[in-house]
């Protein structure tokens, strides 16, 4: 008889390994099965196949790889199985998330340029954010909020353009209240330019951003 292939996702979690929604407490290597009828977002144990698809469902304070077996739901951008158990998981902090947003967002920032060259608010709302990374004092983050409120109405009447300036701003936002906005930064990425791409190497950015935090300072050990 041959072996099931091993399918791992990835999950989106609160501090300590657990889940947003159902109460579960997760232990590495700990097998969970859920009863019943599966039912999506109610019923059975959700991940994504793109981390910054299960970012957007949940706040990521605990970014987990999971595997998966057994019987399941597939959507687009999310699946829930009938079993689950966390392989992998790092605490992903506020730093972390800002750091995303600012790649995110400067993934459309030369696009933006050329097509708006004398508009430079998409710009500084980004080196605010990186400003406030290097040094996160109050100061910082207060100018960073300043320089999001003026990116965001950077909106001109191009295709793409408006997107990316909204990326820009949530990047610079995202120092303030980082829980969503690393995510929205990256749609909106996603928006302005081709959004498979983009995806793509957000994907691919995460994962190496992970194989750094794996040190006993961030790696989870529960």
């Amino acid at each position: 008889m041959s072996r099931m292939k091993q399918k791992y996702l990835w999950k989106s979690m609160r501090y300590g390994l657990k889940s947003s929604h159902g109460n579960v407490n997760w232990t590495p290597g700990e097998w969970h099965k859920v009863k019943g009828k599966l039912r999506m977002c109610y019923k059975g144990y959700h991940a994504s196949e793109l981390i910054i698809d299960a970012m957007f469902y949940v706040p990521t304070e605990t970014l987990a790889k999971v595997e998966v077996r057994g019987d399941s739901i597939i959507q687009d951008d999310k699946q829930c199985w009938r079993e689950m158990r966390v392989i992998e998981a790092w605490k992903w902090t506020k730093r972390d998330r800002v750091a995303l947003a600012i790649y995110a967002a400067s993934l459309v920032l030369h696009p933006f340029e050329q097509r708006c060259p004398k508009d430079m608010r998409p710009r500084l709302a980004i080196q605010a954010a990186k400003r406030w990374l290097r040094n996160p004092t109050d100061g910082n983050r207060r100018a960073a909020i300043g320089a999001a409120n003026n990116a965001y109405h950077a909106v001109a009447d191009v295709a793409g353009a408006s997107a990316a300036a909204r990326a820009a701003a949530c990047a610079a936002y995202a120092t303030n209240d980082a829980s969503y906005t690393a995510v929205y930064a990256a749609n909106y990425a996603a928006q302005a330019a081709t959004r498979k791409e983009v995806r793509s190497k957000i994907q691919a950015w995460i994962k190496r951003r992970i194989k750094n935090l794996a040190d006993p300072s961030h790696l989870t050990s529960w």
